[in-house]
């Protein structure tokens, strides 16, 4: 699964043969990067619900440290990457504010691992991600959006820290903009889930 994802064709159509489909969710905090990470890395120009923020946003959407967003999703992001031609990786890409959080218990349903996309500069926002990705036992890697402009530079270890994270759940650094570091993301993200499903084989 990894090398499928690592061998991707620039954009395809969807093969004839397709019959298997994954479901993956990106979930995150609001400006995490979601819809750029679900945007790099889809073989299909993906489908969104981003508009424009408002004046009614304003004191319910809290944008401290994401002053320049100007967009943000109200529903999901959808993306498509076709690991062979009869498996398919579906992508949903999760609202971030707090208002749209409801939506998520539905995203969760059926998906076979998760990706946290964490923001230092609000890293407060993804414990909710992770105590609902916990609550619905669903594998997840956390994924660390490094930001132009943030200047904490926190390490790895740090955040697992901050976050309580166990030493089992692995994390990235990522650059969401970026395919290939998106796609290392995901290749983090089967290679967990492999050895997840290679451990329960063993359990007798």
């Amino acid at each position: 699964m990894d090398s499928a994802i690592s061998e991707l064709p620039a954009r395809t159509p969807l093969a004839d043969a397709a019959e298997t489909g994954l479901k993956v969710v990106i979930v995150g905090g609001f400006g995490a990067g979601k819809t750029t990470l679900v945007r790099s890395v889809s073989e299909i120009r993906p489908l969104n619900t981003e508009e424009v923020m408002t004046q009614a946003g304003v004191g319910v959407d809290e944008a401290a440290g994401v002053t320049t967003k100007t967009t943000t999703t109200v529903a999901f992001d959808f993306g498509r990457i076709s690991l062979n031609e009869r498996m398919v990786l579906y992508l949903f890409g999760a609202p971030g504010q707090e208002r749209f959080w409801f939506l998520w218990d539905r995203l969760f349903s059926g998906t076979l691992g998760a990706v946290v996309l964490v923001d230092t500069r609000r890293m407060s926002e993804c414990w909710y991600a992770i105590d609902r990705l916990e609550h619905h036992r669903t594998p997840f890697v956390v994924a660390v959006n490094r930001f132009d402009n943030d200047a904490s530079a926190f390490s790895l270890a740090e955040i697992r820290q901050a976050l309580s994270l166990p030493p089992h759940v692995p994390m990235v650094d990522c650059d969401a903009r970026v395919r290939s570091s998106g796609k290392k993301v995901l290749i983090t993200l089967a290679d967990h889930l492999y050895e997840l499903a290679m451990a329960r084989e063993k359990t007798p």
